[in-house]
């Protein structure tokens, strides 16, 4: 599988990066050696945030003052809130990070009342390892090729999902609430692996779902039809799969940004929101070169993990900060499309 990332921002970084240790100052240095490195991954063992909290902590103390060794372990509970939550006990030196699911921050902005954290402001993140390009796709012999061919379609459109809260629910939602799309969304599958035998079995007619989840036999057989991406990042064999905002209007393309936005930062890292600056810069750095590095990159690929255009810690907090900003109007409209 091929590995798409940012090339020239990350060769810029990269040769940079002695001037802005440099510039950092020995402070930062000094206050992250002698330092016991703690990732907490904040789901189970085996999947994908396992996998890549664990390619992280394998490579991140290659960048670290000592090279000191990185210790990975797991937190799972509520969604990786549990996780989350737990930085509030920890030191504020940058030694201990969480890597969560990054639907929490669109669960914070909709579930203010279940979801209470800020994060704007209650935690500093340190960047994300990539992003997730996701599609909706149709088994082939439903004859939907097209996403106008959804929308013309006189039947229903089966999909399945875990739950109301997943990923995969969302995208549908998205495509038949916004859209009036002929979807019904069936609910109470045990995960991916079940979801897709129910394509194959016809009792489901598609799904939506991580571009790396659908399985390689599919698309090389011809059995799948991808109509749409969820997400506005994509890959080079996604060019000519339209974006699903190309088709909506402005209120729209609103909504669809702040659902699908966290996306864009699939794997994100974060540590206690009163790490000093210059240290957070200084793991910043670190952790940027990491997930560009050739040794990760290499792995990754053996691993047929794609690294999709990782993303700066600095860039997350610009994005974050705008869709805290989304007017009130527009958030319950989005919360009653995912409904």
């Amino acid at each position: 599988m091929k590995r798409v990332w940012r090339p020239t921002l990350a060769v810029a970084v990269i040769a940079v990066v002695g001037t802005l240790a440099a510039d950092a100052g020995a402070e930062p240095a000094d206050a992250l050696k002698n330092k016991q490195f703690k990732i907490v991954v904040g789901s189970s063992p085996g999947a994908g945030f396992d996998a890549f909290g664990r390619m992280v902590g394998r490579h991140l103390g290659e960048h670290l003052p000592g090279n000191p060794h990185v210790v990975v372990s797991n937190m799972p509970g509520a969604g990786s809130l549990r996780a989350v939550m737990s930085l509030r006990t920890q030191p504020s030196d940058g030694s201990y990070m969480v890597l969560f699911n990054p639907g929490q921050v669109l669960n914070s902005i909709l579930q203010p009342e279940k979801v209470k954290v800020n994060f704007t402001s209650d935690v500093a993140f340190l960047g994300s390892a990539t992003a997730d390009a996701r599609v909706c796709y149709a088994w082939a012999t439903t004859g939907v090729k097209t996403f106008q061919d959804l929308l013309n379609r006189k039947e229903q459109f089966t999909t399945g999902h875990t739950g109301t809260s997943a990923a995969t629910y969302i995208d549908a939602a998205i495509l038949k609430n916004l859209f009036k799309a002929p979807i019904k969304q069936i609910v109470g599958y045990p995960g991916s692996t079940e979801q897709q035998l129910a394509v194959e079995r016809g009792e489901l007619h598609g799904d939506c779902g991580s571009w790396g989840s659908v399985p390689r036999h599919w698309i090389a057989e011809k059995k799948i039809n991808i109509f749409v991406r969820i997400s506005k990042v994509s890959v080079p064999e996604l060019k000519d799969v339209p974006f699903i905002g190309d088709f909506a209007d402005e209120e729209q393309k609103r909504i669809i940004m702040l659902l699908t936005t966290h996306n864009d930062m699939f794997r994100p890292f974060i540590v206690h929101k009163d790490t000093p600056p210059a240290v957070l810069q200084a793991l910043r750095e670190a952790f940027w070169r990491t997930v560009n590095s050739k040794t990760m990159l290499d792995e990754a690929h053996r691993a047929n993990r794609e690294v999709i255009e990782p993303i700066r810690g600095e860039e997350i907090d610009e994005v974050i900060a705008e869709l805290y900003k989304t007017p009130a109007n527009l958030v319950a409209k989005a919360a009653e499309a995912v409904k």
